[in-house]
């Protein structure tokens, strides 16, 4: 495990690290997530191994601080990782980066271009959501209030995201759950959408099939986004279909 500080007060960001190649390849989880658990098992794959792999926590998740008096926006999560990446000497990195983790890496390649030489996004949040009471993800979390989530409202998550997704969720401070969420369903100005047709880098857009077309997926295409379909998955591809995921992920880094 490796660890740097981010912000001035010294909050620290961890990853795990696999020895291997340049240029570095960096996992990013998404909401209430942390990358070790999501991405090992991809991460050295034949396909994806042999590279220096950083498995990366966001503030706030996993192995990483969580700080209570950090905003948890995208901007300020994206800022963060490049502290984070900087202290780790990491160029010209290749992002696999899920959810939520998707949404960091397309700010992260906006804001500190040096630091990202290609992109696969992993059914990432594109465009911004309306708050839901009583629905999954982002959009239910940020129905509360931070008052109301920390009084008991992070109870009826825990019973809502099963025991699979709060067995990561419950190691993210609550504070940093919740801005992250507020923030993540609010997204960007630009949208990250708008940002990610705007870069100039490789990129690949991974989507369940199930889920059907990816909306405005020939806009991407047409800037050059390649949107890939993984069969027999859900939104956590690499998780339930490592096999196809590899490939994916293999070709779209190897094109």
């Amino acid at each position: 495990m490796r660890n740097a500080a981010v912000t001035p007060e010294g909050d620290r960001i961890r990853w795990v690290e696999l020895p291997g190649q340049e240029p570095s390849r960096v996992y990013v989880h998404g909401l209430g997530a942390t990358s070790p658990a999501y991405f090992a098992q991809v991460a050295v794959d034949p396909l994806l191994a042999g590279r220096r792999s950083l498995l990366i926590d966001l503030l706030g998740h996993g192995l990483s601080d969580r700080p209570t008096d950090f905003d948890y926006s995208l901007e300020s999560h994206a800022d963060a990782l490049a502290e984070a990446l900087t202290a780790a000497g990491v160029i010209g990195a290749e992002l696999i980066a899920h959810s939520m983790g998707g949404s960091v890496a397309v700010v992260l390649a906006a804001r500190h271009p040096h630091l990202v030489a290609r992109l696969v996004l992993v059914d990432a949040n594109l465009d911004p959501v309306p708050p839901r009471p009583g629905a999954l993800g982002s959009s239910g979390i940020a129905a509360y209030s931070e008052e109301e989530f920390l009084a008991g409202g992070w109870e009826e998550v825990r019973d809502r995201a099963g025991e699979h997704w709060w067995s990561t969720m419950r190691l993210a401070g609550r504070e940093a759950l919740h801005r992250s969420a507020v923030r993540l369903a609010r997204g960007t100005v630009p949208t990250v959408r708008a940002l990610l047709l705007d870069l100039k880098i490789p990129r690949t857009f991974l989507l369940p099939e199930a889920d059907g077309p990816l909306p405005g997926a020939g806009t991407l295409e047409a800037a050059g986004v390649h949107v890939v379909a993984i069969p027999e998955c859900g939104h956590n591809i690499m998780l339930d279909n490592p096999e196809a995921f590899a490939r994916a992920a293999s070709a779209a880094l190897a094109d």
